[in-house]
């Protein structure tokens, strides 16, 4: 019940803060969200493009949990990882509250969570975001701040980013316990390595064993023709 509260006080905290305490919306804002969006970069900052695009890796990199989580429990997963491509933390925040724990995994995986739970996918996105780190590091540091103090869609940007680092934890443990993972050391090297500590889990994870249908309890198995 602590947990639950904590979760949802966070995500009504970060609302209050990115509506009423951060920064005013800036007249270019949609000018400039429409021009990163469809790839039209000149004069852009690259830190800000960087970011822009690993705020979309993100949503892949937690998916790639929640879904699977999301097995077990009575509301519906997929529903706050869609969201997230959206609006990140605000979308998943309200999931980690209402969520119970759940170290298991029964069933069978279907072609989407394959598709999550295979290590190529892992290292796919590692490869991609390294790319964008570089990329980002040749922007100018001072003109980020700028924008950091004095628009809305840049300081929330920055402010998810960090949330989204800050949240992956607390999913963590359970996706280790269905693997079969009891590891103290690589939960927390895992954790306190922001953005590529979960990119590295994905790409060296186990792969999710699959319980079939006939073998859980309750399951009676067909009776052959």
């Amino acid at each position: 019940m602590v947990r639950k509260i904590g979760f949802g006080l966070l995500w009504l905290g970060v609302i209050a803060y990115a509506f009423v305490l951060a920064p005013p919306n800036r007249p270019d804002t949609f000018e400039l969200i429409k021009n990163l969006s469809t790839g039209e970069w000149q004069g852009i900052n690259p830190l800000v493009i960087a970011l822009f695009n690993i705020m979309g890796i993100w949503p892949v990199i937690y998916s790639a949990v929640v879904l699977i989580d999301g097995r077990g429990q009575k509301i519906p997963a997929w529903l706050f990882a869609t969201a997230s491509f959206a609006v990140g933390a605000f979308a998943l925040l309200p999931y980690l509250a209402l969520r119970k724990p759940n170290p298991g995994f029964s069933g069978k995986k279907n072609i989407l969570l394959k598709l999550f739970d295979s290590r190529v996918t892992g290292v796919l996105l590692s490869i991609a975001t390294a790319i964008l780190v570089v990329y980002g590091l040749q922007g100018d540091g001072g003109d980020f701040f700028h924008q950091w103090q004095t628009s809305r869609f840049i300081h929330v940007m920055s402010l998810d980013f960090c949330l989204l680092c800050l949240l992956f934890p607390a999913l963590l443990g359970d996706d280790m316990a269905r693997r079969g993972w009891n590891n103290p050391q690589l939960f927390w090297l895992i954790a306190l390595i922001p953005l590529f500590g979960p990119l590295i889990y994905l790409s060296i994870r186990p792969p999710l064993p699959e319980v079939s249908v006939e073998t859980i309890p309750g399951k009676q198995q067909p009776a052959p023709n």
